[in-house]
């Protein structure tokens, strides 16, 4: 098993810019992916299976949900630390990413943000902890990048509301005790609904065949006649904003996530054209690998750039939906162009599971569409730009 040697790039001095319980809070998720993390993922990444023991350990880092008050169980942390963490466990692989962005920014987010006192109490703590585990149901196996063309509906019978329909590519599914589901009411207003594993009717069958996000688990979500108490219905979600307010939260995220996976690729990429001899001297001293890794590293500075100053704004409550997309649409394609390079630096031995090259690159491309695809994200750029939509 080889060492996790990683070291962070930081050619603009961009360490300068965080305080130093940011530089700790790097530091302790760093050291936990190399010790947890990185000697495991190849061959969950190879078995195509998930460590479930990993999430009480993420929960006993801190990193699920860690922007959320302490007094529900969360970290009560800043949005560029949460950024920092999700930075370095993708870092360690995008399918452990996933897990810990959607129990923070889709499970735990939208409880917080929309839902009753009892519902908090009841369920943050828990999914801090990691003794419970969410999801978040809201792409259709018809309908992914218009949510709101949803087909899943809940109809109010009294003291329940009756809730049928499905889910597709859902993170954590198969294994979740609680689903956070939204669906259209008799008068066709989206409604997010907790929806708690062992209801009558709600079963989670899990995706299999994958060949991206393979340590991860992906499944479906099925409604049949499913009764859900009033109680458990979000009271502040009302309409497609609701659903959209998470998504931003979790692709601020991602943004600093998919850094992580290119930053990996660019550290293995370096290491290696050091060490691999050809024609007598190491591939490092020859020009087109020196413009693959100046070019890497120009692109991860920018990024690295425009994930602080959108922290900056987050935490100053001025980040828009706008601002994140273009974060998250640069910073993915960002790291699927530097994990095509360094695996073409590695040459053959960046397909094999003894360098994590490959396994990036078809994670990446499973980054690259969920939480609003590659083009849609330049769309909304484009609408927030002229103030005209090309959706419709």
């Amino acid at each position: 098993m080889k060492k996790d040697l990683f070291e962070s790039p930081d050619y603009y001095m961009l360490d300068e810019l965080l305080t130093e319980e940011q530089k700790l809070i790097r530091s302790s998720v760093r050291d936990f992916v190399k010790k947890e993390i990185s000697p495991i993922i190849e061959k969950a990444a190879q078995e195509g299976s998930f460590p479930t023991y990993l999430v009480k350990r993420f929960g006993d880092l801190g990193i699920l949900g860690p922007t959320i008050p302490a007094e529900y169980g969360g970290g009560g942390l800043d949005y560029i630390s949460y950024g920092i963490m999700m930075q370095e466990i993708e870092r360690g692989d995008s399918g452990m990413r996933s897990t810990v962005s959607v129990q923070g920014s889709l499970v735990m987010f939208p409880i917080y943000q929309f839902g009753s006192e009892e519902q908090k109490r009841k369920y943050l703590p828990k999914l801090a902890s990691g003794e419970m585990l969410g999801c978040f149901g809201l792409t259709e196996p018809n309908h992914g990048s218009n949510p709101g063309g949803m087909l899943t509906t809940i109809k109010d019978m009294g003291d329940h509301v009756v809730l049928n329909g499905s889910k597709m590519w859902i993170t954590n599914s198969p294994l979740a005790d609680i689903a956070v589901v939204w669906a259209k009411n008799e008068q066709g207003r989206i409604k997010g609904v907790i929806v708690e594993k062992g209801m009558p009717g709600f079963t989670a069958p899990e995706i299999h065949n994958k060949w991206s996000l393979r340590a991860s688990v992906t499944g479906e979500l099925v409604f049949d006649q499913v009764k859900v108490p009033k109680e458990n219905i979000l009271p502040l979600a009302d309409g497609l904003r609701g659903p959209l307010a998470c998504l931003d939260s979790a692709r601020y995220g991602i943004s600093w996530g998919a850094l992580g996976a290119a930053m990996d690729c660019y550290d293995t990429a370096l290491r290696y054209a050091k060490e691999r001899i050809q024609f007598d001297k190491p591939i490092a001293s020859f020009q087109l690998t020196q413009k693959k890794l100046a070019e890497m590293l120009t692109e991860i500075t920018k990024a690295q750039l425009l994930v602080w100053r959108l922290g900056t704004l987050k935490n100053q409550g001025k980040a828009t939906t706008a601002q994140i997309s273009m974060a998250k649409r640069n910073n993915v394609h960002m790291a699927v162009q530097i994990a095509r390079e360094a695996r073409q630096i590695l040459g053959g031995m960046g397909i094999t599971g003894e360098y994590p090259i490959m396994r990036h690159i078809m994670n990446l491309e499973s980054v690259l569409t969920y939480e609003g695809t590659h083009d849609i994200h330049l769309l909304i750029t484009g609408q927030d730009i002229t103030g005209i939509s090309a959706f419709k």
